[in-house]
């Protein structure tokens, strides 16, 4: 490899480096790998792209003509499509002749197919285990090598310099327990690791590469082993970004007419994406003559991330802003204080994450969706990323978890976190995947580099079902406990508040007082509103039929009032004072804490949920 690394890319700097050194031979690149990758002029060669300025191609093209163009050789291998001989076929061919005649086999064909590199391909093995034994004996003759001395003097070495690279190496090596492998994948994983730690190809001119989108979804010796560098392509910012939307329009005055943002703020907007789906977003807005808006932008954004992301996160869309939330005057007041620190960007002062808990009803959901109208950055939910399969989960987390670290600023909403965060000890039950899902978690979270850029919103109305070690201070430092109102002014505003959302239209005046009952909460409210809305509708029905009806029919407020009186409580009270107290123990600033509760002590706390855990049996 050329040592020139200031115009390369991260990774491809770091690789060169390594291997220059003597360091690694082994390279496994995982993360954004379907993507395209920028070759600077004096880089590129004329097959590239130009001689000056930069072009974008493939990895697997990047790799080939520019990491590996001083190799002699150059192999790739997938299931799929086998060997093929990307450079110095002859090198290849000659070995195979001599293969052939040592062992009987006929692997090297006619002599058409040394000019014919898919020819020869399609003549080669494709099962793993034999294509990779093939080519491990022509690494290992390639460094025995040998050609006439300059002076004629005798023969001496001359080892080739042979790349080989292993594309969806999650389907050559998938992760799994070694015990459980079959032969034939044992055979290939030592193989493998062998070409990263044996010294007659560490210490001669041999790289191989291993292309995988995710790291966890490759065996996990592979991954842990010392002798392989790993490296992640990360999605491209907004330079990056910025000089690629330069090279897409460049000399295409449609896009001029049609962008209503420079090109500058486009690059910003963009981040998170792929450069392909960049190229997507934008040819496919000058084709089709569509103007490049804010709110376009935006949108397709959304969808293409969420595409790429195959669904399992979802960007939350604002209804209203916390003006919107009745009550929880304290909780606002915290989350608009930190949304106002984001946009200063003083990003010291912001918490890692926040734990929001509360009985059913309380708004939490509501609450953060709220916020995400203030909070100036993109709100995302993580939705079910669990799978059946071994190493899915992780692989889904692990894609996940690029997305949001390409976003520069994002808050992460994670609903009923106590079912998807994992546990630390899960027992046997699921192989071990949920404390795998937690270790993860863990890991990303506790991450002080990400403070200010990616915060941690958890819901759940269980925090005790919750491990101590996720939401403890310097993952979620804030716990905020929602409640039920506790005064009458405070019902009064919720059961407004519902009532809009059930679209009734009725008065604030108008709305009947509820009791002076500290259990009635935004769901039992919602319930109530609907069963008047029902009898009102109904009444006017029968109305319609019956004319000696009419004189009968009652206003909306006098129904509210009548089912207020018949409404029963809670079959389930214990069962939600029990989610109250769990709330009032995981609180972290007593300003949260409502009257009823500001006076407890964690003792008396701790004994009430303990007399309830025993009356509910759990």
């Amino acid at each position: 490899m050329d040592d020139s690394r200031s115009t390369l890319p991260e990774w491809a700097a770091r690789m060169r480096g390594a291997y220059s050194s003597g360091s690694a031979c082994q390279f496994i690149l995982y993360g954004n790998v379907a993507d395209l990758v920028a070759v600077p002029g004096r880089e590129g060669k004329k097959d590239i792209g130009p001689a000056s300025g930069t072009d974008y191609v493939s990895l697997r093209r990047f790799l080939d003509r520019v990491m590996f163009d001083p190799f002699d050789v150059v192999l790739h291998y997938d299931r799929g499509r086998g060997i093929r001989i990307k450079k110095g076929g002859d090198h290849f061919q000659g070995f195979l002749k001599a293969f052939d005649s040592f062992r009987g086999t006929s692997w090297s064909g006619s002599s058409g197919a040394e000019a014919d590199p898919l020819a020869l391909g399609n003549m080669l093995p494709r099962d793993a285990p034999r294509a990779l034994e093939l080519i491990d004996r022509f690494v290992r003759s390639s460094q025995q090598r040998t050609e006439v001395g300059v002076d004629g003097g005798g023969r001496i070495r001359a080892p080739l310099q042979v790349a080989v690279v292993i594309d969806y190496a999650h389907f050559i090596v998938p992760q799994g327990e070694p015990i459980h492998q079959s032969s034939d994948r044992a055979q290939t994983l030592i193989r493998l690791l062998d070409w990263a730690s044996e010294p007659a190809i560490t210490q001669g001119s041999v790289a191989t590469v291993l292309v995988t989108e995710n790291l966890t979804d490759l065996n996990r010796l592979l991954v842990e082993s010392p002798y392989s560098t790993k490296l992640r392509i990360e999605l491209p910012q907004t330079e990056a970004i910025h000089s690629y939307v330069d090279h897409l329009t460049e000399g295409d005055a449609r896009f001029d007419d049609l962008s209503e943002v420079s090109r500058e703020v486009l690059a910003s907007k963009l981040v998170g994406l792929s450069r392909v789906n960049v190229r997507s977003l934008v040819l496919e807005a000058l084709g089709n003559e569509k103007s490049l808006t804010l709110e376009y932008l935006t949108d397709v954004k959304k969808r293409l991330i969420e595409k790429e992301a195959a669904g399992r996160i979802e960007f939350v869309e604002p209804k209203g802003t916390l003006d919107s939330v009745a009550g929880h005057h304290e909780a606002k007041a915290w989350l608009r204080q930190d949304a106002a620190l984001l946009k200063k960007g003083r990003l010291r002062a912001i918490p890692m994450g926040y734990l929001i808990c509360g009985r059913i009803g309380t708004g939490k959901t509501f609450l953060v969706h709220c916020w995400a109208g203030e909070v100036g950055v993109p709100v995302v939910a993580i939705k079910n990323f669990r799978e059946r399969w071994v190493g899915a989960t992780e692989g889904n987390l692990e894609k996940i978890f690029a997305i949001l670290h390409a976003l520069g600023q994002v808050v992460v909403f994670i609903d009923e976190a106590d079912q998807a965060t994992g546990k630390r000890d899960s027992g046997s039950s699921d192989g071990g995947l949920s404390g795998r899902i937690y270790g993860m978690l863990a890991k990303e979270m506790s991450d002080t580099a990400n403070r200010g850029k990616i915060l941690w919103v958890f819901a759940t109305s269980r925090p005790d079902l919750l491990e101590v070690d996720l939401k403890r201070q310097g993952r979620l430092d804030v716990h905020i406990p929602l409640f039920s109102p506790g005064d009458a002014a405070s019902r009064h505003d919720l059961f407004y508040a519902m009532a809009r959302k059930v679209g009734l239209d009725i008065g604030r005046d108008e709305l009947p007082e509820l009791p002076d009952d500290a259990e009635l909460g935004g769901n039992e409210m919602e319930g109530i509103l609907v069963r008047a809305l029902r009898l009102h509708e109904t009444q006017g029905a029968l109305a319609d039929d019956d004319a000696d009806s009419a004189a009968e029919t009652k206003s909306l407020p006098e129904i509210i009032r009548e089912v207020i009186s018949d409404v029963r409580p809670s079959a389930h009270i214990e069962r939600l004072t029990f989610m109250d107290l769990l709330a009032v123990k995981e609180c972290t600033d007593s300003r949260f804490l409502p009257e009823r509760f500001e006076d407890l002590s964690i003792a008396e706390v701790n004994r009430r949920i303990e007399q309830l855990h025993r009356s509910l049996g759990e």
